[in-house]
């Protein structure tokens, strides 16, 4: 999955945004500087703030477009590329991921990442990250009642934990995260379809 890039001509909020959503995916919200956007963004401060009146809303767009480009341009346009039934595509989450984790540019999850960064469950940007979370969550249990789960709601958890673990594992430098992930999926599978699904 590639980094949207900068274009020297792009109106001045594309140009703040792209750079936001490079520097706040590779570096986190909390350690990127509003100096930092406006060094790669190449425009002056008040434009900046005439665009996004603050840090958060900055943040706040950064997430929604990440969701738009990571979730499902990306994500959830891959999966469905690659197979054609739920439990295919549920499984091909880990195809996508193993692809993912060997990229060089490997940035773990940005969701992830606002949540460590934001411990008060009331901060809008942790409230919007949670939120992008659990349309992750809706649309692994699409899947899940596609397979034919007898409780997509639990099967769509169990799936995300595997997921969010395989990140995680990955940031650790876990190379194989995504097939072992894979691997207990299928057993998931196995214990929650009904036989024949």
């Amino acid at each position: 999955m590639s980094t949207p890039t900068t274009r020297p001509d792009a109106p001045a909020r594309d140009r703040i945004l792209d750079a936001a959503y490079d520097l706040f995916s590779r570096r986190g919200i909390r350690g990127v500087g509003i100096d930092a956007v406006i060094a790669q963004s190449g425009v002056a401060r008040m434009t900046l703030y005439r665009h996004f009146s603050s840090k958060e809303q900055l943040a706040l767009a950064y997430l929604e477009r990440r969701e738009q480009e990571w979730t499902r341009n990306w994500l959830q346009a891959e999966v469905e590329r690659r197979a054609d039934d739920g439990a295919a595509r549920l499984l091909a989450i880990f195809d996508v991921f193993d692809a993912w984790f060997r990229q060089d540019d490997f940035e773990g999850c940005a969701f992830i990442h606002v949540l460590l960064e934001t411990a008060d469950a009331r901060d809008a940007v942790h409230v919007a990250s949670t939120a992008s979370l659990a349309r992750i969550r809706d649309f692994l249990g699409g899947l899940a009642r596609d397979a034919g789960a007898p409780d997509p709601d639990d099967l769509a958890r169990k799936w995300h934990i595997l997921m969010k673990g395989s990140i995680i594992s990955a940031g650790e430098g876990d190379a194989e995260a995504a097939r072992r992930a894979q691997a207990i999926g299928r057993l998931v599978l196995d214990a929650e379809l009904p036989a024949g699904a």
